[in-house]
């Protein structure tokens, strides 16, 4: 069984909020790593470095450089010990896929592209579930006929 990740679980399991404790007890449970791909790690990573030089440029805003590095060296390993694998995806193919579903979707559910890109990737690497806590992305891959949790 392949589980596939957002942005936004990815971001609860290597930063601590709200929803830190039901994703980490979601990976200890799981029994296959998690399957990631090379754009989900883009948009984490960027998204890191954006909250850091957000907070850098107003304390208020993002968190400090330190939970960005934290952040990312936790994922680093993961992905060193093998509890976080790279799945290759045929872009072609994804893009395809999420052009249908934007086609049937985004008019009456105002998906964003990144999460179409997100569930289109779940879809064409045969995940049977979608990690996320984003509610329109988890309405976006129930129609899509994947299993969302945690």
């Amino acid at each position: 069984m392949i589980a596939y990740p957002d942005t936004s679980f990815l971001c609860a399991l290597y930063r601590r909020q709200d929803n830190s404790p039901a994703a980490a007890a979601h990976f200890a449970d799981m029994k296959e790593p998690l399957h990631v791909s090379t754009l989900l790690l883009y948009e984490f990573r960027q998204g890191m470095r954006f909250q850091a030089w957000l907070h850098r440029q107003n304390p208020a805003k993002g968190f400090p450089q330190t939970d960005a590095d934290q952040a990312l060296a936790d994922l680093q390993s993961d992905l060193d010990s093998g509890a976080v694998v790279l799945a290759a995806a045929q872009w072609p193919d994804v893009l395809s896929r999420a052009e249908l579903l934007s086609r049937r979707h985004t008019k009456t559910g105002g998906h964003r592209g990144v999460d179409i890109l997100h569930v289109a990737t779940a879809l064409h690497l045969d995940a049977t579930e979608l990690l996320t806590f984003d509610k329109k992305q988890r309405r976006l891959a129930r129609a899509a006929i994947l299993e969302v949790r945690p």
